[in-house]
Formats: C-alpha cells, structure tokens, sequence
C-alpha cells in the first residue's frame, strides 16, 4: 500500500508544479525555452518587417524613416519624452535606428500572457505604463535623460551642442510631454538655468555635466532642496553647476529669482 503523502509534501508538490506552469508559461510567451521562437516572437519578427527601410540590405535594421512611421502607429510625437523611453527600452544603438535582435528580445521580455506585446496595439497599452512610470519612479525618469545623451549628441561626438541640448532639457525639465516641470512657485529654476548658461557658459555639454544637471534637479526638487542648503564649496559637482548655484543665489540676493507672476 502507497505511503499517503504528507501535509508539507503535498504543499510542496503543489508549490513546484505551480512554479513548474509559470516557467512554461514565461517561456511561451518570451521565447525562452530550447524549442524554437514563441508565437510572440514569431509575431515581433514580422511587425519589425514591417517597418524596415531597406529589407534587402539592412534586414535586421530599422533606420530613421521606420522608425518615425513605428513611432507614429504607436502615438509617439518626438516632443515626448516617451519617444525616448522607447529608445532605452529597445536599446537603439543610434537615434532613430532599432535593431532587430534587440527588439525582438526587449518587447518579448515585457509581454506576459494577459498581454503580449507583440503588436501595436498592445504595445500602446504598455506604453501607457511606461509613461506612468516616468511620472512616478525618479530612478526611472533619470535611467531614461542620462541615457539619452547618447541620441542627443552627434554621431562621432563626445559633447551635446548647445541648442540641442536646450532642445532635450525642455523636453525633460520644461514642462512638456512626459517630462517635469523644474520651474517650482518660489523659483524659476528651468527659466533662471537656461538664463545663466545660455548667457555666461555657452559650452557644448559632456556627459558628465549632462548627467549631473539630472541630479541638480533632484536637488532642488528635494523637501527644503530650493534653500541650496545641500550645495557646498568642497562638492563634486561640475562647474557649470556651482556657477550656477553663485548665480541664484546673487539673483535672490537682487530679488530676481522668485516668481512673481
């Protein structure tokens, strides 16, 4: 006669078989199983088709006019920073260039069974998250701007020309779509940073300014951040930075700093 199974066996059984079917189930639909390409990925292979500017030369490669006619079937304008969400989520290599590999694999790994994002209009749904996320996850707001400093400088370049970079902070800092608006009540941050660096700096903006401005607004976005408390002569910030802090601080000084609207 079979020994009867225990409680805490039985609970274990069940508890692997239940891991067991999710496992399938993440297989079947990423693709990550030894037994060929999943119905998803079968289906992103073929929407990547779709898009692709020269299929006869380029086959794993979306270049730039695919690319805005994708991000158009999706509802993406490039005065969104969710255009360059996309472009960190699909881990474009260049700006407005996909690839297929990476494609495939990155809307693969964020399909689940309720929805597979393996077409545009699933993809939309999911991109409703990732907009979402921008608003209320910092790390992944800053994840997204530092990383686009790679699309914003030209190819070949280490620095982001002057205008270009204005062009990606009002998109970001400014107040438009999907980004954040640095100007605050009492102080008008984004407004007085334009004044001071567009006047007095001028320089074309590396990385690691570029990635500090990111930083410079958590600062000040910080609960008592807008006093400047934080700043100190023995930081590491940038010059561009503690120039700027000396120039907000002579424009309060002067009563010039405040929002008065």
């Amino acid at each position: 006669m079979p020994k009867r199974k225990s409680a805490p066996t039985k609970t274990m059984t069940t508890a692997v078989r239940s891991k067991k079917a999710k496992l399938q189930s993440v297989e079947h639909y990423s693709g990550s199983s030894n037994s060929g390409p999943s119905p998803v990925q079968q289906n992103l292979k073929k929407l990547f088709d779709k898009y692709r500017d020269d299929p006869t030369n380029e086959p794993d490669r979306i270049g730039l006019e695919g690319t805005m006619g994708y991000f158009e079937a999706l509802g993406i304008g490039l005065d969104d920073v969710i255009f360059l969400a996309m472009f960190d989520l699909l881990d474009a290599p260049e700006m407005g260039v996909l690839t297929r590999e990476s494609f495939v694999n990155n809307w693969s790994n964020v399909s689940t069974p309720s929805n597979p994002c393996d077409n545009e209009k699933s993809q939309k749904l999911y991109i409703e998250t990732l907009r979402q996320k921008l608003k209320s996850d910092p790390a992944y707001f800053r994840q997204v701007y530092k990383g686009s400093f790679t699309y914003a400088k030209p190819a070949g370049q280490r620095v982001v020309p002057l205008e270009d970079s204005f062009a990606f902070w009002d998109m970001f800092f400014g107040g438009g779509k999907g980004g954040i608006q640095w100007n605050s009540p009492t102080t008008k941050w984004y407004d007085l940073w334009r004044e001071y660096y567009e006047g007095k700096n001028k320089r074309p903006v590396n990385k690691d300014l570029w990635n500090q401005v990111a930083e410079l607004v958590a600062k000040t976005r910080e609960e008592g951040g807008e006093t400047l408390g934080w700043w100190s002569e023995d930081g590491a910030w940038p010059t561009a930075v503690d120039e700027f802090v000396a120039f907000v601080k002579e424009k309060r000084e002067k009563g010039g700093a405040m929002d008065t609207t």
